[in-house]
């Protein structure tokens, strides 16, 4: 049976290549990645397929910190991916490994980034699969639309440059 999906979709006004480079460089990766109050270390990035991405997602900031302690979870969390599918400023696929829930076994979470560069900017679409439960799902949903938040607002720095 096929995971329920998650589809996020954004347009920006930024070269398709600054969109990708924010998506597939270290210091691109560390530049937005992370919802606000926690910092993105990438450790390893193999942009293959089967390369793997290791990061290290840190609560830099008070609430953050407290959400991660009444969580039962470390203050930072190594987090790991998988390149499934790489097609240069067009789309990239992964599996990310979700081990981090307290009291859940590890499972993966396939996450979709698709770019469609067109007249109106580019289009990217976001897909990944529901987390286990409900609660979880909302949260990586509000996640993930914060962190694309804070890509809008990587690329408009990077074309003011």
């Amino acid at each position: 049976m096929k995971k329920p999906q998650i589809t996020l979709e954004r347009t920006f006004q930024a070269p398709v290549e600054d969109v990708w480079e924010l998506w597939t460089t270290k210091a691109g990766i560390e530049s937005w990645w992370g919802p606000d109050g926690f910092s993105v270390e990438v450790r390893k990035l193999e942009l293959w397929p089967g390369g793997q991405l290791l990061y290290a997602m840190t609560a830099t900031e008070a609430p953050q910190i407290a959400f991660m302690k009444k969580a039962g979870m470390p203050i930072t969390t190594e987090n790991r991916a998988t390149y499934d599918e790489i097609v240069p400023l067009r789309r990239l696929a992964y599996t990310q490994l979700a081990d981090f829930v307290p009291g859940v076994a590890a499972y993966d979470v396939a996450m979709l980034v698709e770019l469609h560069d067109g007249a109106q900017g580019v289009r990217m679409v976001l897909t990944f699969d529901a987390m286990h439960d409900e609660h979880w799902t909302k949260m990586a949903t509000m996640g993930w639309e914060n962190e694309l938040e804070k890509l809008a607002r990587a690329l408009a720095n990077k074309t003011k440059t």
